[in-house]
Parts: C-alpha cells; sequence; structure tokens
C-alpha cells in the first residue's frame, strides 16, 4: 500500500472519541467524603459568620430600623395594609436579657445574609457526583430554594409580624384598663424570629413538591385529589401562625394556598422530566 493510500484510509476514518477526564471524587474514600463534608461545612457557617460581622457592623440600623421598626406606629408596613397602629412598650425583665437578645438577634440576621453561601457550600459538595449536564440543574435548585426562602422571609416580615403585633398590642382582656400591654424584649424578638424563620421554611412548599415528585413520591393527581384537605390544611396553619383575628388567618391562608396550587404546577413538570429520563434510559435514545 502506498503512502497516499495509508493517508487517504486514516483521514477517512472514524476520528477516535473523546475520553470523558476522571472524576477526582471516584478515588476518594469514605473519610474522604466526610472531610470533604467537614470543609464545606465549615466554610458555610464561615459564610453566615460573615453575616453575623456585617449585623454587628450595621447593629444599629438592624436593631431599630429592622428588627424594632415594627414595634413603632410609624413603620412603612402599617400605611400600607391600612392598619391603624399604635406604639409597643418594650421591657427587659431579666438581668442579662437585652445582652443575649442583641446578640440572638444578630446571629439571626446574619444567618439570612450568609444563608446562600451555607447552601452553596452544600451544593459544591454535591456537584462533583453529577454529570457535566446536570450541574446546572443543581445551581438553579439552590438559587430557588435561596429565592423561596428570602421570599418567604420577607412575607413573614412585611405581612405577618405587623398585624400579628398590632393584634396583641391592642388586645386587653378589660376595657377599665388595669392590664396595661408591656411585652418583654426576649418573648418579642423569639416570636419575631419563630414567625419570620417558619414562614421562610413553609415557602419551601414547591421545591419539596418538585424533589418528592421527581424521585416518583409525589404526583400532582394525588395533589389534585387532596385540594380540599390542603386548603383545610392551609387554614389551620394560618390559624396557628396568626392570632385569632380572620383578616390576618386569611392573609397568612391565601399565600399558603397559592403556594399549594403552584406545587401542583411544579410537581407536572417534575413527572414529564422523570418520565422522560425513564423512556431515555430504557430505549437508550438521547431524543427529549
Amino acid at each position: 500500500m502506498s503512502a497516499t493510500d495509508q493517508k487517504r484510509k486514516v483521514m477517512g476514518a472514524e476520528p477516535p472519541k473523546a475520553v470523558k477526564p476522571p472524576d477526582r471524587t471516584d478515588q476518594m474514600s469514605f473519610l474522604e467524603h466526610l472531610e470533604e463534608l467537614r470543609w464545606r461545612i465549615i466554610k458555610g457557617f464561615i459564610g453566615i459568620i460573615v453575616g453575623v460581622v456585617i449585623s454587628f457592623v450595621f447593629s444599629d440600623f438592624v436593631i431599630d430600623k429592622v428588627l424594632l421598626g415594627p414595634t413603632k406606629a410609624d413603620f412603612f408596613m402599617y400605611d400600607i395594609i391600612k392598619v391603624d397602629a399604635i406604639d409597643l412598650t418594650l421591657q427587659s425583665r431579666k438581668l442579662p436579657g437585652q445582652f443575649f437578645t442583641f446578640w440572638g438577634m444578630l446571629f439571626v440576621s446574619g444567618f439570612l445574609i450568609g444563608s446562600p453561601i451555607f447552601i452553596y457550600q452544600i451544593w459544591a459538595f454535591i456537584e462533583p457526583a453529577l454529570e457535566s449536564k446536570e450541574k446546572w440543574k443543581t445551581v438553579v435548585s439552590a438559587l430557588m430554594i435561596t429565592f423561596c426562602f428570602l421570599v418567604g422571609v420577607a412575607f413573614g416580615y412585611l405581612i405577618l409580624l405587623p398585624f400579628a403585633l398590632q393584634f396583641f398590642a391592642s388586645f386587653s382582656i378589660s376595657d377599665s384598663g388595669i392590664v396595661r400591654n408591656d411585652f418583654d424584649i426576649n418573648a418579642y424578638f423569639s416570636s419575631l424570629a419563630t414567625w419570620v424563620v417558619s414562614c421562610g421554611i413553609i415557602f419551601q412548599i414547591p421545591i419539596v413538591s418538585y424533589a418528592l415528585s421527581k424521585i416518583g413520591l409525589l404526583t400532582p393527581v394525588f395533589l389534585r385529589t387532596y385540594r380540599r384537605h390542603a386548603l383545610v390544611g392551609c387554614l389551620i396553619m394560618a390559624a396557628l401562625l396568626t392570632p385569632p383575628d380572620p383578616v390576618s388567618q386569611i392573609l397568612i391562608a391565601m399565600p399558603l394556598a397559592v403556594l399549594y396550587e403552584f406545587s401542583i404546577w411544579v410537581s407536572a413538570i417534575a413527572v414529564k422530566r422523570r418520565e422522560r429520563e425513564l423512556e431515555k434510559a430504557i430505549t437508550g435514545s438521547d431524543e427529549t
């Protein structure tokens, strides 16, 4: 065979396929995975500590304007939601009450500020085990979790908290004025943190719906079938999170019902993607 024929044969042959680069996590032992997870958690907590430092630097604004803002009648949300607000009187009935409240609220604020970094570090631990085409989905999931959590926090702070505070501030068991509503500062900050963080967790309902539907534990048919039961559950949850005021309960129940309806739509998308992935795995086809 001549040199020209050999050259044509080489040029006409199918080019070699690219070899996938080795994944560094393939050679990691169980203890090395634990070490990697430990450092990711440490870096996540460093992000929270940075958030605490930022809250400490701006502590005057965080305490006076953000955390104590809803206790004042001139809080901007009272004009928006049309509530006839009154000033709340806070007292510190324990010797270290204000000290522990100060640092406790700075930690909660720092956690909210540093939560995106913590979520990202958890994603960075999971990411090497995923295929390259799945990495962007994990990034989007991390962003959506953070977004839903912060939206829930904003809802709890801007909607739930003002209604609850004004209800308890104006409620009285007697019209004689003998009993005054002077609230303990520890109880106030504890209630604020509980309501705000709880709303952030509740707003994860669509994320949970997507995750359970993706692994086959939940379907949109199931969610539609038990829609009435879910609406009753939304009313019960709203009654537990809010004071016994019909207006505030409805204001909380409505977003919960909307989240449930949105979860049905999210579940339908997850189920369709799961079916396509199963069909692709069975048939071996790359078509979507």
